[in-house]
């Protein structure tokens, strides 16, 4: 178990990087929402990975 203080510190710690990246998150997000979504190329493999699961599981 971690004291008081290790978790205040933790904790700080914690705060000072949310901080530090702010701003790379900013731009980050702004630039996400200027570019076009392209859904496609994330559920066309997520689709053959599951009827790649499902062939297997007919295998058996």
């Amino acid at each position: 178990m971690l004291s008081t203080r290790e978790n205040l510190i933790l904790g700080a710690l914690a705060l000072l990087l949310l901080f530090w990246m702010q701003p790379g998150i900013k731009a980050a997000l702004a630039r996400s929402k200027q570019t076009p979504s392209d859904w496609p190329s994330v559920i066309v493999p997520i689709l053959m990975v599951v009827m790649f699961v499902l062939f297997l599981i007919a295998m058996v």
